[in-house]
């Protein structure tokens, strides 16, 4: 594990909700925000209105640009949005999970949890000199966003799709152009 549990689901989390922004944007309605709640495992007050799903899409643009920055600006970028939020970090354990840090209360809206979540989680990536592992994408057309968890910081890929559509290219290329369905699916732990 690179880094706490609380830090790589909060940088997951945090991804994902940046790539809901790439085209076909997936975050355009109250039942997709429902849904992203839910999967990404979020607690606490979720009003499914019409203001939180503006709020929490507001957000991506500024979590994109926190991802994509650096040194300084990157460290302002984190507390602005501390500040923002008025955090307040606080140790706590629920769930399953023991004692880790949360810096707002579960009563904030979940834009506001979101922000400070990733901001949260990306303290702990620059004082661990970390900012390396995130990254973006390196198939063709792929604009989505990642943490490069791998041991050894060689993850390319956003996903298994990606990484496969690339092997599925590479060996179409090697074998002289075969047609998409005669190339084996091919996926690779270290490559996603």
């Amino acid at each position: 594990m690179v880094f706490a549990h609380d830090t790589e689901e909060a940088l997951a989390s945090a991804a994902a909700l940046v790539n809901t922004a790439v085209e076909p944007d997936s975050l355009t309605t109250v039942e997709q925000l429902d849904a992203f709640y839910v999967g990404e495992g979020w607690k606490g007050p979720h009003t499914g209105d019409a203001a939180e799903l503006a709020d929490v899409r507001a957000l991506r643009p500024t979590l994109r640009r926190l991802w994509l920055s650096e040194g300084e600006q990157q460290v302002e970028c984190i507390n602005s949005l501390l500040r923002e939020a008025q955090a307040l970090p606080q140790v706590v354990r629920h769930d399953e999970f023991d004692w880790h840090l949360h810096a707002t209360t579960p009563e904030q809206p979940l834009a506001t949890r979101m922000s400070v979540e990733a901001a949260m989680a990306m303290v702990d990536v620059v004082r661990m000199d970390e900012t390396e592992r995130l990254k973006i994408c390196d198939a063709d057309g792929c604009n989505h966003i990642y943490a490069d968890l791998s041991r050894n910081r060689s993850r390319r890929y956003c996903s298994v799709s990606c990484s496969n559509r690339i092997a599925a290219a590479a060996y179409r290329t090697r074998r002289g152009g075969l047609d998409d369905d005669e190339a084996p699916e091919q996926s690779t732990d270290e490559e996603q």
